[in-house]
């Protein structure tokens, strides 16, 4: 066993990437040659004063860079250059752009770590469309797609809809998906080296996205409600930023939704200093809340974004963008340069769900089963403090003293149950501490697989860290 020990003070940012990077770095120079076994996890943690949870999810992370093995009871030991297969082993550059999940789920666990939409049977209504579309327009199927049929756009005027108000069909561009519609805009907007706003927790997986295009992330404040106006000006004085990113309802994953007056606050600060804004709406559009997007209050340099992921089905891949009109081409030609194009029968499939209105039906079925679950999360969870929405499938909740939330995701990891932690969610370096973590309660496969999940991870809670050992 190596008596190798980490210099904390040689880097920044969380401790967890700090123990891991300085790991790999050790590997590299042969101060931890192949077969040397890491210091258990406890002893590790004690020589450099973090938690137990803090050196198992460095250790996690070197595991997923390929550099090390482990087995409970065994330890942990370096991997020679011969031992890593490679089908699994993650190299350095996967492993900081997956966060802070594995990169592919272990099979035997309670997933509540996602949020596709639930399965309530609509695979059937989706099996009927596609025979049809595969029987009416076997050409276009065997084809690439050439052209954007009037009901594409048609759908996704529809969808994008909220309350009075709707974009105008030459806004319109069909997307694989809502991720890639806001890559698009990305990359119309700005170029590399550019800075694009992100809240501290947000869907990082855009800012990760937009790093890998070479684009630069700078924080803003939020609270409650959402972005600070005044230091999202502040921002915008000091960083000169291209491009923001909000989720103005149901913000994932605070679940925080903008007032009236600071949203038309955002709005104008972006107009007076030149800024583009992606508004993503996947989850908003179930709430319902009556607000004004920001994308009506700023139709000139808003991208309003959404699809059917988190509330029809999120293996159709359907997408749309609403942007300024005269972006609207330029994002259609960067959406199929980024994304190899849309794929004719997904893209049919979606317009035609959304045309008919089986995807409103769906959304109607999903909507009453993620209530019924939000009230199993009120009832398992009452008495503890967490910010939840009866339409929307997470909770942010908020972990009592002492808990972490890395100890606390790894907890969970050992209970069988998946949940993400409040690092997953970081779209940078930030110091912020929320000791929180999102649960997901859309992809289990039934209100029992919810009640079972949500029942252990209370009783972790009560229990508090003391009843849970890592190993070593």
């Amino acid at each position: 066993m190596t008596n190798w020990l980490p210099n904390l003070q040689a880097t920044d940012g969380p401790l967890y990437v700090r123990i891991a990077d300085q790991i790999e770095q050790a590997i590299g120079i042969g101060a931890l040659p192949a077969g040397s076994k890491l210091p258990p996890q406890r002893n590790l943690a004690y020589d450099i004063g973090v938690t137990i949870g803090t050196v198992s999810r460095a250790y996690a992370m070197v595991r997923e860079r390929g550099l090390v093995s482990g087995e409970v009871g065994r330890g942990t030991y370096v991997l020679g250059s011969g031992d890593n297969d490679s089908a699994t082993a993650v190299d350095t550059v996967s492993a900081r752009l997956i966060g802070t999940r594995a990169s592919s789920a272990p099979p035997g666990k309670l997933r509540f770590d996602t949020t596709a939409a639930t399965n309530v049977g609509q695979s059937s209504a989706i099996t009927d469309i596609v025979a049809a579309i595969c029987r009416e327009q076997p050409s276009e199927i065997a084809s690439y797609t050439r052209s954007f049929p009037a009901d594409w756009l048609e759908a996704g005027r529809r969808w994008l809809k909220h309350g009075d108000w709707q974009p105008g069909h030459d806004s319109i561009v069909p997307t694989l998906g809502a991720h890639a519609a806001v890559i698009a805009a990305v990359s119309v907007i700005t170029a590399p080296g550019d800075r694009i706003v992100f809240e501290h927790v947000t869907y990082s997986q855009v800012s990760r996205g937009t790093a890998l295009i070479g684009r630069q992330s700078v924080l803003v404040d939020s609270d409650a409600d959402g972005v600070l106006p005044d230091d999202f000006e502040r921002v915008c004085v000091q960083q000169h930023p291209k491009l923001a990113f909000l989720m103005s309802s149901a913000q994932n994953p605070t679940l925080a939704t903008m007032p009236e007056d600071r949203r038309r606050a955002i709005a104008a600060i972006a107009k007076r200093h030149n800024v583009f804004l992606v508004e993503d709406n996947l989850y908003g559009g179930s709430t319902e809340n009556g607000l004004p997007l920001i994308a009506e209050l700023a139709p000139d340099r808003t991208f309003l974004v959404g699809g059917l992921s988190k509330s029809v089905a999120a293996g159709v891949r359907g997408g749309w963008i609403a942007c300024p009109p005269h972006l609207a081409q330029r994002v259609r030609i960067a959406h199929k340069m980024v994304s190899g194009g849309l794929p004719f029968l997904l893209a049919e499939l979606a317009a035609r769900l959304v045309l008919s209105g089986t995807a409103e039906a769906i959304r109607a079925q999903v909507s009453d089963e993620v209530m019924a679950r939000e009230a199993l999360v009120r009832e398992i969870f009452a008495g503890l403090e967490f910010n939840s929405h009866p339409r929307v499938p997470f909770v942010w909740l908020k972990l009592p003293d002492p808990w972490l939330s890395g100890t606390f995701r790894q907890a969970a990891f050992a209970e069988d149950v998946l949940i993400d932690d409040e690092d997953e969610f970081k779209a940078g370096r930030s110091e912020k501490t929320f000791h929180r973590v999102r649960i997901g309660i859309s992809s289990p496969a039934n209100r029992q697989d919810v009640v079972a999940g949500l029942t252990r991870l209370r009783r972790l809670i009560t229990s508090g860290p003391s009843g849970y050992d890592s190993p070593a």
